[in-house]
């Protein structure tokens, strides 16, 4: 489902009460909420547990997530830790040869998971590439067009010696990482180092 308002106005609407907004958040990222679930092995009521939860804590912690685009990553993280709690908690009243197996994940889970995260992903992209300056957008445009750009072309396009291309398109891609837009979709470990 395509879905028309910006994550920024949806929070926006949702910290002023708008029952609407509050609507189309749920209904936007719970196929990602129970994809999070999925890969924990958990079906039925514990994802409605960890639903109900992972939303309160959203509510109570709105006032939070300085960027809107970050709320995938945020609701992903508060999922998976939710799913932990959860886990070790059943873990506590099962007899002591109970494990957790991964290769219980739902196929059809980790699929929606990756597709709502790809979606988030290049939406992060789209908008950190926005904010370049439009000589390194069209400098980036060219080195990712398929083929590639050569760099003879670049050069002579952009007056920019050909020895610069790298070096410059290297500061680009730095730029982008700091994007706080995206900096959130990154894995926690390259979370740490970008910091």
């Amino acid at each position: 489902m395509q879905y028309d308002s910006p994550v920024t106005t949806l929070l926006e609407n949702a910290a002023h009460g708008a029952e609407t907004a509050w609507r189309e958040i749920i209904e936007r990222y719970s196929s990602l909420v129970s994809a999070v679930c999925g890969r924990y092995g958990l079906t039925g009521a514990d994802v409605e547990d960890v639903s109900g939860e992972v939303w309160l804590l959203l509510v109570e912690n709105l006032h939070t997530i300085r960027d809107p685009k970050a709320l995938p990553g945020w609701l992903t993280t508060t999922t998976r830790n939710e799913c932990l709690m959860l886990l070790r908690h059943k873990k506590r009243q099962l007899p002591s040869d109970y494990e957790i197996a991964p290769e219980n994940e739902p196929q059809a889970a980790a699929d929606a998971e990756a597709s709502v995260l790809v979606r988030e992903r290049r939406d992060a992209v789209r908008h950190a590439v926005s904010r370049l300056p439009e000589r390194e957008r069209q400098l980036l445009s060219m080195l990712f067009s398929d083929p590639p750009t050569p760099y003879a072309t670049i050069s002579s396009v952009l007056g920019m010696p050909i020895g610069a291309i790298g070096p410059t398109r290297q500061r680009c891609l730095a730029r982008m990482r700091r994007n706080p837009a995206l900096t959130s979709l990154l894995p926690d470990e390259r979370h740490l180092q970008l910091n």
